[in-house]
């Protein structure tokens, strides 16, 4: 089973129109509201494989529990530890005409010691029956910085690989505990290093502490520095679409296929195709299953060294 940790989760509210123009009002076509958060939506996609997962976290107020409710309409096994601040909401706004989004953000509640180490607790039994745990996304206030490494550190010592997808501080603090694959975005991993070069700045996060680094460069794909040797997997077209929840379909095919002991070559390729198969779907969290199909086979992988 592939446990995913967000700690703040998120009731993600979509709004679809026809042309977003700045100072105007706008009539939504379509509007959808489901639980979100990274790692919420790392464990949809493993739901929508087929795969075993659980999410845990932190919910809290009436929004955490509409997300425990989304979850379950949706299927999707949850252990959210409860919290007495509200969890937030983000809103993205789609535009039709060009297909790009705009997001906003709410900040996350503020968590106490208490509540923190209460889910420590119940992170610790979820690790207990995990082959790979995913930490996704940002630190609600009241979290120390080193929240993430006090987590991988726990999953290493019961021997289960810990994927990391964070930014800033959290992920400076983390590598040195050892995570099995850190997954940047090419803005997160230039800022991290102060390297613009994102084959240098990767090898950085490796010489740190990560024991492989999987970049996404957004159209251009995904650069891999691992210990089997350095890939960039590049995806046969660019597709239209809701890019909102693309990076977080590519970390769950990286946990599939470290959870399967997969090549890197065809557990880049699967990333790739997910990831664009994300695009094609309208709602983070979702993916489009001929597409993925249909590009996992032409996605093109290239040994760098």
């Amino acid at each position: 089973m592939i446990v995913t940790v967000t700690l703040n989760a998120a009731l993600d509210i979509t709004h679809r129109v026809e042309r977003l123009r700045p100072h105007a009002a706008h009539r939504v076509r379509d509007v959808g509201a489901r639980a979100g958060g990274k790692g919420v939506n790392v464990s949809r996609v493993l739901h929508g494989l087929g795969l075993p997962t659980l999410v845990t976290g932190l919910a809290g107020g009436p929004t955490g529990e509409a997300v425990r409710r989304e979850l379950r309409r949706a299927g999707v096994p949850e252990h959210l530890t409860p919290i007495g601040g509200e969890t937030r909401r983000t809103v993205a706004v789609v535009d039709e005409h060009t297909g790009d989004t705009t997001t906003l953000l709410e900040p996350g509640p503020v968590v106490r010691p208490e509540e923190w180490r209460r889910f420590q607790a119940d992170f610790d039994a979820c690790a207990d029956r995990a082959t790979v745990v995913v930490l996704s996304g940002s630190l609600p206030p009241g979290l120390p910085e080193d929240a993430y490494a006090t987590l991988v550190r726990a999953a290493r010592a019961r021997g289960v690989p810990a994927i990391l997808d964070t930014s800033g501080p959290a992920l400076l603090a983390a590598l040195a505990a050892g995570p099995a694959l850190v997954k940047p975005n090419a803005d997160e991993l230039a800022e991290a290093t102060d390297e613009p070069d994102p084959q240098r700045a990767a090898e950085a996060l490796r010489a740190a502490g990560a024991e492989a680094v999987a970049a996404s460069l957004g159209p251009e794909g995904l650069l891999a520095v691992t210990p089997a040797g350095t890939w960039r997997a590049l995806p046969p077209e660019r597709l239209r679409g809701n890019p909102t929840g693309a990076g977080d379909a590519a970390v769950a095919a990286l946990a599939r296929g470290l959870a399967a002991g997969v090549p890197w070559p065809r557990r880049l390729a699967d990333a790739v195709a997910l990831s664009a198969a994300a695009v094609a779907a309208p709602l983070a969290g979702s993916f489009d299953p001929a597409v993925h199909q249909r590009l996992r086979g032409s996605v093109d992988v290239q040994l760098l060294s």
